[in-house]
C-alpha cells in the first residue's frame, strides 16, 4: 500500500510539473551607451508609438535605440549625475511625455518639460525637499491616478499630486501633502493590514493611511528596523497566505531579505527570512511577470559604486539579477554576472518594458557601469 502510494503521489507532482513546465529565461545584452548616469525611463517621447529610453542628458529613439538626442545638461558631482529617478508624466497636459527627476545635491525636485521636437527640455522646479535618494510614483489616494514621493533621508515624508482643471487636464503645478516629520533611507507603498488603502513603508516602521489621506494623520507604527533599505521596499504577498510581505535589500551594505507578515489578532509583526545574504548594495527592484506565467519575480541587482566605492563589498564582482518564488523560497538567476566590464549593476532607478511588441518584458539599466538593454528573448 505504501509504495501505490508513493507512485501515485510521484504521478501527481509529475502532473503538476508537466502542467507548469519551468521557463528558463534567456537575456541579451545590448550596448546603448557608455555614460555613467544612474536612471533610466522608457517612454515614447516623439509619437511615433515606439518606446524610447531616457537617461540623463539624452534620449535614445526607438526601436534600434541607435539615434541619440540631446536633452539638456546634468549636473555632476564627482562621480554623481544629478538626476536621481526618470519618472514618466504628462505634467502640463499637452499630450507630451514629460519626466519627474531631482537629485541629492540640489535637493530639489524637479520635472523636464518634453518640448516635442528637438531642441533642449526645460527643466522646472516642483519644491525644494531637501536631499533626494531617489524617487518614486505609487497611486497614493486610490484615484488611478500616481503620486510622487521623493525619499529624503533626515527630512519629512510628503507626497506631490498633479494638479488638474475641471476637465481633468493636468496643470504643470503640484500641491504637497505631508505624511510624517522625518524619514529615513527607505521607502515602500502597499497594503499592510488589508483595509484597502496603501500604507508606507519606512525604514524603521509602517505608518497606516487614514481614511482621507490628505486631510487626517497618518499613524506611524514600528516593530522593525530595515537599515539602510532599498528604493522601492517591495510590498507583496509573497507566500500567498492573504497578507503582504515586505522585500527589502540594503542599499550600502550586504542583504537582500524577505519579511513575512505574520497576525495575532490585530497585532501584526514581521519575520525576516535570507534571500542573499552574500552581496552587496542591493539599492533598487521591481516586482514583475518576466516569464509570463501568471507569477511575479523580483528584479534586482548591484548598485556599482553607490558611494564611489566605499561601500561594504564595493569591489566584490556584482550583476543584475531575477528570483522567482519556488513555494518555500526565492531561487536566483544571474542576467548578468562577473567583475567590471563583464558584469552589470542595477543603477538607482531602472525600467522594465516590451521594447519591441514581443509579449516579453525587457530590462533598460543605467548606472555608472553604462547604459544597457537586457532584451528577454524567450518565448
Amino acid at each position: 500500500m505504501k509504495k501505490r502510494v508513493i507512485i501515485l503521489a510521484g504521478l501527481v507532482v509529475w502532473a503538476i510539473l508537466s502542467c507548469h513546465p519551468i521557463t528558463v529565461l534567456k537575456f541579451r545584452k545590448q550596448l546603448i551607451a557608455s555614460e555613467s548616469f544612474e536612471s533610466v525611463g522608457v517612454f515614447d517621447v516623439n509619437g511615433d508609438h515606439h518606446l524610447d529610453i531616457v537617461s540623463g542628458s539624452y534620449w535614445y529613439e526607438g526601436p534600434d535605440f541607435l539615434n541619440r538626442h540631446f536633452i539638456g545638461p546634468v549636473k555632476r558631482v564627482g562621480e554623481y549625475y544629478d538626476d536621481f529617478s526618470t519618472i514618466p508624466m504628462d505634467v502640463n497636459g499637452d499630450g507630451k511625455m514629460d519626466f519627474i527627476t531631482g537629485g541629492w545635491f540640489d535637493g530639489t525636485l524637479r520635472w523636464r518639460e518634453n518640448p516635442g521636437n528637438d531642441t533642449e527640455w526645460p527643466l522646472h522646479d516642483i519644491a525644494v525637499t531637501g536631499n533626494i535618494e531617489t524617487t518614486r510614483a505609487w497611486d497614493i489616494d486610490g484615484d488611478g491616478f500616481e503620486e510622487i514621493v521623493p525619499n529624503t533621508p533626515g527630512k519629512p515624508l510628503a507626497y506631490f499630486t498633479l494638479l488638474k482643471d475641471k476637465d481633468g487636464k493636468a496643470k504643470g503645478q503640484f500641491s504637497r501633502i505631508q505624511v510624517a516629520e522625518k524619514q529615513r533611507h527607505g521607502l515602500g507603498f502597499g497594503d499592510i493590514n488589508g483595509d484597502g488603502r496603501g500604507d508606507f513603508i519606512v525604514s524603521d516602521g509602517w505608518i497606516e493611511a487614514p481614511a482621507d489621506r490628505a486631510n487626517q494623520p497618518w499613524v506611524k507604527h514600528g516593530g522593525f528596523d530595515l537599515g539602510d533599505a532599498s528604493v522601492p521596499i517591495i510590498v507583496a504577498d509573497v507566500n500567498h497566505d492573504g497578507f503582504n510581505d515586505l522585500i527589502v535589500g540594503q542599499a550600502h551594505g550586504y542583504g537582500l531579505d524577505w519579511y513575512e507578515q505574520k497576525r495575532d489578532g490585530k497585532s501584526i509583526k514581521f519575520v525576516k527570512h535570507p534571500i542573499d545574504p552574500n552581496n552587496s548594495q542591493y539599492h533598487t527592484m521591481a516586482w514583475v511577470d518576466l516569464d509570463n506565467d501568471g507569477q511575479m519575480e523580483l528584479i534586482t541587482g548591484k548598485r556599482y559604486r553607490a558611494h564611489n566605492g566605499h561601500d561594504p563589498g564595493a569591489n566584490d564582482n556584482y550583476g543584475l539579477y531575477y528570483f522567482k518564488w519556488n513555494g518555500e523560497s526565492f531561487t536566483k538567476n544571474p542576467i548578468s554576472y562577473g567583475s567590471f566590464g563583464k558584469a552589470k549593476g542595477t543603477g538607482l532607478y531602472f525600467s522594465v518594458a516590451d521594447l519591441h511588441n514581443t509579449g516579453r518584458k525587457d530590462i533598460v539599466v543605467a548606472g555608472k557601469d553604462g547604459l544597457y538593454v537586457f532584451n528577454n528573448e524567450v518565448p
